[in-house]
């Protein structure tokens, strides 16, 4: 079959045609990686696995051998993408180790200097054909999550992206309009301002990213995808339900479960139905056919 492994400007662009989003998954483990890849290949949906340097640190640089090896060998487009990288070192690591896809995060810096870091890395990323993510505007941030983020959110300006577009060459843009990393405490309403995303949308004509895809309401998220989103960060709505099987197992009042391979599997099924829920609506499953 066709090798799978693409970009991220290859997996977003047939995704912006064809008004779907790509889930954009962080696997801090082999299990949710594992997870999320056979999710993807029952419902013939393309999509990215995405790494954060943190995660990466913990699962050591080894591990993008695996993905890479698995994404070859897969029959669905998969792209392997670092999530907020931090600084150039970080990029140029991921690039060497082969991921196909990074993000640079400069979104907390002024303006200009968030155009002269993106810039730096467009320069090199391209020159090895490697697909650049970029953030204008900040995600908000609810409190645990390896992302970090800032606690109010700083929304996109639609003319400036225009202008951070136009001058950066950047691949894709992550916008800033009302999400945040983590889940939303109860008290707190997450409120995506739909009409900001619209005016981005009319400026720029690169792919579009949602970060903090966790717990907004299924209706704004359907809504962000036709207007033009076309990548979505999923990663505690994965974790969470992993972990709380984990536990059910673990304090099920058997001390003789140790095996990963029975401690796992269950959990990777909790996994699985979140991550076929969002493949479902983001409209990305049986896409795999504009891809051939």
């Amino acid at each position: 079959g066709i090798i799978m492994l693409i970009t991220g400007k290859e997996i977003l662009t047939v995704a912006q045609r064809n008004k779907f989003a790509v889930p954009a998954f962080n696997a801090g483990s082999g299990q949710l990686f594992t997870a999320v890849l056979e999710s993807a290949e029952k419902l013939n949906a393309p999509f990215m696995i995405e790494i954060h340097p943190d995660e990466l640190s913990f699962l050591r640089d080894s591990f993008i051998a695996q993905v890479r090896e698995a994404a070859h060998k897969s029959n669905i487009p998969v792209c392997i993408h670092l999530d907020h990288g931090a600084n150039y070192e970080q990029i140029i690591h991921a690039i060497q180790l082969g991921f196909t896809s990074v993000m640079i995060d400069a979104s907390h810096c002024p303006f200009e200097e968030n155009i002269i870091i993106t810039k730096k890395v467009v320069e090199a990323a391209h020159a090895v054909g490697v697909s650049v993510e970029a953030e204008l505007g900040t995600i908000g941030d609810t409190g645990n999550t390896v992302e970090g983020g800032v606690t109010e959110v700083v929304y996109t300006v639609p003319e400036k992206a225009k202008e951070f577009v136009d001058v950066t060459g950047i691949d894709s843009l992550a916008v800033a309009i009302g999400t945040a990393h983590g889940i939303y405490p109860k008290n707190v309403k997450p409120k995506l301002r739909l009409d900001i995303l619209e005016k981005i949308r009319k400026r720029v004509d690169i792919p579009l990213v949602l970060h903090g895809g966790s717990s907004n309401p299924d209706s704004e998220i359907v809504k962000a995808i036709e207007i033009g989103i076309s990548k979505i960060n999923i990663s505690s709505d994965i974790k969470i339900v992993f972990a709380e099987k984990l536990r059910e197992i673990l304090n099920s009042g058997n001390p003789e479960i140790r095996e990963p391979n029975v401690l796992f599997p269950p959990c990777m099924e909790e996994t699985k139905k979140i991550a076929e829920f969002k493949m479902k609506l983001f409209k990305t499953n049986d896409t795999i056919k504009y891809y051939k």
